[in-house]
């Protein structure tokens, strides 16, 4: 290593020890003793996920819901034999031995399902985006807290294990003061051509990019006083929307930044860091799951073993966190309240994107 290296700090990382891994509780959270009976409406491509995690729980599932009976039948018989179907979500929400409804169809689909299942006195898990106008959404959330009934939002990433770990070192101070997080995406989402995804426009920064943008959410606990965000479609694209995507946030005394590329068909690349003023974390693989976490402070650097993985686990971590929130009477990280400073980051960034400007969180407040 030369002088000039030494200048610019880069001894400073490349000769730090290696040390015992921060235990952190990155794992997906569970109830004690609280044991759900579970009514799934939509068994869609996404319900895959959600009855694999929960069959691995051992949590059980009573009855599955899809406007296509035989979709409900497959997933039934595929993850839970014993459990019954029906065509109509009003079936789901009059049985008395369903607590908790965890719906997983579209957007547009949701909010009458949800308004009901909250009327009839059952708790919500919602698939994300939760709803496509924060009016909406406030309007939900005052009905649940009216009705004493919990509502949460799948935003499974919290439980992918790299990104829960960095969030737990940040919770615990490890870090310091977060002063930068950077995270690119580089994959194929060419997939969603033959699917009904194909017709969002703005899959990548609305429906994809909504989980970093909860990830932001989580370790800044102020808002950006900006977003800058940007789309275009790669010349070799197979897919309809833009798979090219990107944002710039701007806090008063922070930074951050989202970089997608859904164009990737060889060799893909995840990665994230977070800059803190104490200490640093890196993430980086070649898929959402297959991820290496290290954690740099004065005490040296670790990188620690993780165990569990994004899909399925992070689904076993939303509904786990509504379980312990309905147990321990109290409202669950993942709430809908919550999830609606991620949603306002997200509607100005998509409107950011449409109108070639920097928007402000919360004066966007509807997608575009």
């Amino acid at each position: 290593m030369t002088d000039d290296d030494d200048e610019y700090g880069l001894a400073e990382r490349t000769d730090l020890d290696e040390m015992a891994p921060p235990a952190l509780p990155y794992r997906p959270p569970e109830p004690d003793a609280y044991e759900p009976t579970i009514g799934l409406v939509g068994t869609g491509g996404i319900s895959e996920q959600h009855l694999s995690a929960y069959r691995d729980a051992g949590w059980a599932v009573a009855v599955l819901c899809n406007r296509t009976l035989e979709k409900a039948e497959d997933r039934r018989d595929e993850f839970y034999p014993d459990a019954d179907v029906t065509a109509e979500y009003e079936d789901v929400l009059a049985r008395d031995d369903v607590d908790v409804v965890d719906v997983t169809t579209h957007p547009d689909q949701r909010v009458p399902i949800m308004e009901d299942a909250i009327a009839a006195g059952k708790h919500v898990l919602s698939q994300k985006p939760f709803v496509e106008d924060l009016g909406v959404g406030e309007r939900l959330v005052e009905r649940a807290a009216e009705e004493d009934v919990k509502l949460a939002v799948n935003q499974n990433g919290r439980w992918a294990p790299h990104l829960g770990y960095i969030r737990d070192a940040v919770d615990a101070g490890l870090l310091g003061d977060v002063t930068g997080v950077h995270a690119s995406v580089d994959w194929n989402h060419n997939w969603i051509g033959d699917t009904e995804l194909d017709d969002v426009r703005h899959i990548i920064l609305y429906d994809f990019g909504i989980h970093w943008f909860d990830v932001l959410a989580c370790l800044f606990e102020d808002d950006p006083a900006s977003i800058f965000a940007s789309v275009a479609e790669s010349p070799s694209q197979e897919a309809t929307p833009p798979l090219l995507g990107q944002a710039v946030l701007q806090f008063d005394d922070a930074q951050a930044s989202l970089a997608f590329d859904g164009d990737v068909r060889y060799g893909p690349q995840d990665s994230i860091y977070v800059a803190g003023s104490a200490g640093t974390a890196e993430s980086s693989g070649p898929d959402l799951s297959d991820q290496s976490v290290t954690i740099y402070t004065d005490d040296g650097y670790a990188r620690p073993d993780l165990e569990t993985t994004w899909f399925p686990d992070g689904f076993r971590g939303a509904m786990g966190e509504l379980c312990r929130a309905i147990e321990e009477d109290r409202e669950p990280a993942n709430s809908a309240r919550d999830n609606l400073r991620t949603l306002a980051w997200t509607f100005a960034a998509v409107a950011s994107a449409e109108d070639g400007v920097p928007k402000v969180p919360g004066e966007v407040r509807a997608l575009r």
